[in-house]
């Protein structure tokens, strides 16, 4: 059976695997919520003017909102379907993109019900990236030290317990 840890990993993949990919179409079609797509045109728009570097180096809001879209598909195609390393990498990407983007907000002035959930799947996916690169829980089997050539049980595992003698 898999472990929690596993299952926790999985299931945090596939839900923000799927979020992302949803966010991101919208920012590139109107075919899911015209109203949304209007509404990205519309926050890009202001993103590029508060920004006016993004100008000078050529970016316009279409071409920014178009570039995260497709990044936002991609990496979530990846934490949806991709097992492995892809993943963090993926997650590792949306979350640069997350606080880009709660910079781009807190740059226009936007009032927290307008990020909250930026600011929510940002923190999903720092979790999601913890538990991942946390190393799995080995079994007590495993647990063995190799010096020279020799298996010796961990030194925690080997010494007796702290308060108790060891009586030969």
């Amino acid at each position: 059976m898999a472990s929690p840890r596993t299952i926790t990993i999985v299931a945090l993949s596939v839900a923000l695997g799927l979020f992302f990919v949803f966010m991101g179409t919208i920012k590139l079609t109107p075919r899911l919520s015209r109203d949304a797509y209007n509404e990205m045109k519309r926050a890009y728009k202001s993103y590029v003017r508060a920004l006016p570097m993004l100008k000078k180096m050529g970016v316009s809001s279409i071409l920014l909102r178009k570039s995260i879209g497709a990044l936002e598909v991609a990496c979530g195609i990846v934490m949806t379907l991709v097992p492995g390393r892809p993943k963090d990498v993926a997650n590792f990407l949306l979350l640069l993109l997350v606080l880009a983007v709660l910079f781009f907000h807190q740059l226009v002035g936007d009032p927290l019900k307008r990020y909250a959930h930026a600011l929510v799947f940002g923190i999903l996916l720092t979790c999601r990236l913890l538990i991942a690169r946390q190393p799995e829980e080995q079994s007590p089997e495993k647990r063995i030290l190799s010096v020279n050539g020799d298996e010796q049980p961990l030194i925690h595992e080997a010494a007796p317990e702290r308060g108790k003698m060891k009586v030969s």
